[in-house]
């Protein structure tokens, strides 16, 4: 049977292939592919860990005491006949196999699939059995976590096609919600397309789903539950509509549009050449956004003249709470530099909190779990000062990667003068012990990104401390408007295009630039091909995105021109519709004569 789930639209295209599900657990569970070469041994690692369990069972049903109720030895019993039944185990086995699922993977998917079944059994008895088979399954991942887990984890290699795992079917990733670290691992991995249940357009997994270009629709509600492994799907991107088992008519539509969108991609790619010039004469910067280092060659390809941001707190992301040391840092952002090939790379300093949990726990566990708002708690430039002995080893690393490079540092979610202070104080500190080690570094341009509203309106005290300004859109809309960017519960407010969002986002670009000081945007708006325009009117020239946004945004560039868009800004900020406003302004702009076009795909 067809039918139709609605969501958030936030990464564009059409997606079409098999439904994977990553089933929600108490306890966290690792999702990678395995080679071939390695199924035995993943089989043996998950037969290990039921013998285990089996164990601790037996030995609890034996240690009862004597006057234990007649439930507790039936219950184990119940629990023991579970984790040796087929229907788990065998079937678990046979993910490894055929999908090469992790043990860990495989185990839940299997678990999502028997309940399932215990939910459409009519007996309340037989239904309410679903909460012991959760039970042995928890404990037999927990059994997997305590054994020697970093022997198994995915290589950092590129990923097989996704026909070693489905055939000829291409494959779509189904969750209540996966982490931007996650979604990380996914981006060498097979899926053509996502979906979650929970999410913003501007959470950090939308927004490595932009990343990894592939079309995505998050905020789903009942996706996870509802779709079953193996379903056809087909993921709207554009529209935030998922079309699930569609009828032949509907598929061949989609398929259309698919190829469509390869060709106007293959037309824009055409653009990685030509430099980023308005109508009226304008250079503009257009450098990308990276996560790990190498991502820096997608950038290069993509025609980025530098980075304008690399988010540093992936290298921290995904490693049980261990941190990484300074050489293991050097190395990483030396790679990028280097790879960069002279260009500049401006790396930011780790950014963890709020939906970027350095610790394996889900992004839902911390919104609901903890008291405070993480958005608002110790995340950014704060954790980093709470953390002084990690922080400089960071900023050892970074100022050790100017040697082979230019390289710029920026400090997130800068709000207090006193922050600033101690953090030039921590780098001047960083540079000491550098110079009396002997290890060589160069002048390194310190950068402050503005995402809270208070640095917006006291920029001038900051400019006179720092080198350059980086707008950091998707938290200062979420800041100013109170809205928390990854609950979909509140994601139809979320709106870049609120007047108090453009005011402050002008104004910043305004003070920076008659202090001379240089400013980017590097929030999503940077790569949204909707405000190009608006913000090389409000005085713009550097934009740091995704690398496959690029072209697009370029191509918006070469045909501006900025001067006669500025002349029309203030009827844009002044109105109470600016969205309605911009689009008057292409209207009239459009019918009035123009300066011959640039280049163009």
């Amino acid at each position: 049977m067809s039918f139709q789930v609605f969501g958030l639209p936030v990464s564009r295209g059409v997606a079409i292939g098999r439904a994977v599900l990553v089933a929600s657990s108490r306890v966290d569970v690792a999702h990678y592919f395995i080679d071939e070469s390695r199924v035995d041994s993943e089989i043996a690692r998950m037969r290990a860990a039921r013998d285990a369990v089996a164990g601790e069972l037996t030995a609890l049903k034996r240690d009862l005491p004597g006057d234990a109720p007649a439930e507790l030895p039936a219950l184990l019993d119940v629990h023991l006949m579970l984790l040796h039944d087929e229907a788990l185990t065998g079937a678990t086995k046979q993910w490894i196999r055929e999908r090469h699922y992790n043990a860990e993977w495989a185990l839940s998917a299997q678990l999502e699939v028997l309940a399932r079944q215990f939910d459409e059994m009519e007996d309340d008895y037989l239904r309410e059995r679903k909460a012991d088979l959760e039970q042995v399954v928890e404990r037999l991942l927990r059994a997997m976590s305590r054994g020697p887990s970093n022997s198994f984890a995915p290589a950092r290699g590129a990923a097989p096609d996704a026909r070693d795992f489905a055939g000829e079917d291409p494959l779509v990733l189904i969750a209540n919600d996966i982490a931007p670290a996650d979604m990380l691992q996914f981006k060498r991995s097979v899926f053509t397309g996502f979906i979650t249940d929970v999410g913003g357009k501007t959470s950090h997994t939308a927004i490595v789903a932009r990343s990894l270009d592939i079309p995505a629709v998050v905020g789903a509600r009942e996706a996870s539950r509802i779709i079953r492994q193996d379903d056809w799907v087909v993921i709207d991107g554009d529209a935030g509509i998922v079309i699930v088992n569609p009828s032949p008519i509907v598929l061949e539509e989609y398929r259309f549009r698919q190829r469509q969108s390869e060709l106007e991609r293959a037309r824009l790619s055409r653009l990685r050449h030509t430099p980023a010039v308005t109508l009226d004469g304008e250079r503009v910067e257009l450098l990308a956004n990276i996560e790990l280092p190498g991502d820096a060659l997608a950038a290069l390809e993509a025609g980025a003249v530098g980075v304008g941001l690399f988010r540093s707190e992936f290298l921290f992301m995904n490693r049980g709470g261990e941190l990484p040391g300074e050489d293991e840092q050097f190395e990483a952002y030396r790679a990028a530099v280097e790879a960069m090939k002279g260009l500049p790379v401006t790396i930011r300093t780790v950014d963890i909190g709020a939906d970027k949990p350095m610790e394996r726990m889900s992004v839902s566990e911390l919104r609901h779990e903890h008291a405070l708002n993480p958005a608002l708690g110790l995340r950014a430039i704060r954790w980093s000062l709470s953390e002084p002995g990690m922080f400089r080893q960071q900023l050892r690393a970074i100022l050790r990667a100017s040697a082979y490079g230019k390289v710029r540092l920026l400090i997130p979610m800068v709000a207090h003068l006193s922050e600033a202070r101690q953090t030039l104080e921590a780098l001047a500190r960083a540079r000491l012990q550098l110079t009396e080690a002997g290890k060589p570094f160069t002048h390194v341009e310190v950068g402050a990104m503005v995402e809270v509203p208070a640095a917006a309106l006291a920029l001038p005290n900051f400019l006179r401390l720092f080198d350059f300004v980086s707008i950091g859109t998707n938290d200062l809309i979420q800041y100013t408007l109170a809205i928390d960017r990854s609950d979909e519960a509140v994601a139809h407010l979320y709106d870049p295009w609120h007047p108090a969002v453009l005011a402050l986002v002008a104004q910043t670009i305004a003070q920076a630039r008659a202090a001379g000081k240089g400013v980017s945007v590097c929030g999503e708006m940077a790569g949204d091909p909707a405000f190009t325009e608006l913000l090389l009117a409000m005085g713009l020239r550097s934009f740091s995105m995704h690398p496959s946004q690029i072209a697009s945004v370029k191509q918006r560039v070469l045909r501006t021109d900025a001067q006669r868009w500025a002349g029309r800004i203030e009827q844009v900020l002044r109105a109470d519709d600016p969205q309605a406003a911009c689009a008057e302004v292409h209207r009239v702009l459009a019918n009035a004569p123009a300066a011959p076009a640039a280049v163009t795909a």
